[in-house]
């Protein structure tokens, strides 16, 4: 991942991955929309970000997302479905990425392996959901995971030595998390970003398409 794009890079998650990155001595562009106006929700936004870069990209890394939006929990019950907050969880975590992806693939490089991933979720898992609620961000991850399996099989055709999937960081201990820790083993951003990077690291041109957790593990669809 000599030449990097990380988007979200003012996150939690996004900023140790771009402290990670630096450390290795990489060329990462970061983009973020506290730092740089970048809103991967509005398709003039992320055009007008990416289309300023050239290609030649060996990895673009998404690391937005969020739990709770404007302040609203996740659901515990059908009965708290709310419309509004379910559209906007679908805007920033499934949506926003899927425009990042169609802009940035003449950003990867064509003459060598080249790495698409965004973070997703283990509860965006339709065959490991045994708890339920959550509605909108379980919804919202497993779309993204569709999406991101979809963006494979198109992108191995013009770019048949890329990689394209989605990863689930574990829990980090972040804003995003803070309130939903309780007794869960989580890591620190740092630590995660290093297991993220590793199962990147060791990504086959078999395993586009895939769904995997910060050990490697494929994660059930």
């Amino acid at each position: 991942m000599n030449r990097t794009l990380l988007i979200g890079a003012t996150g939690g998650i996004g900023n140790a991955l771009l402290q990670a990155l630096h450390d290795r001595g990489a060329d990462v562009t970061a983009l973020s929309r506290s730092g740089d106006g970048l809103d991967v929700t509005d398709e003039r936004s992320v055009e007008d970000h990416l289309g300023a870069l050239g290609p030649g990209f060996d990895a673009v890394l998404v690391a937005t997302g969020a739990l709770e939006i404007g302040g609203r929990r996740p659901e515990k019950s059908l009965r708290e479905i709310d419309a509004a907050a379910m559209a906007e969880q679908y805007a920033l975590n499934c949506i926003g990425p899927a425009l990042v992806l169609k802009h940035s693939v003449r950003l990867l490089a064509r003459d060598r392996r080249s790495v698409f991933a965004a973070l997703s979720a283990r509860v965006g898992s339709i065959g490991d959901n045994g708890l339920g609620g959550w509605y909108g961000y379980r919804s919202a991850k497993a779309a993204l995971n569709q999406v991101l399996h979809t963006g494979a099989i198109e992108l191995a055709r013009s770019h048949p030595l890329a990689i394209c999937v989605a990863l689930h960081p574990g829990t980090v201990q972040t804003a995003l998390t803070q309130r939903y820790l309780f007794r869960h083993p989580s890591v620190a951003p740092d630590e995660a970003a290093g297991h993220l990077l590793g199962v990147i690291d060791g990504l086959k041109v078999t395993d586009t398409g895939g769904f995997f957790d910060w050990r490697g593990t494929a994660v059930p669809w």
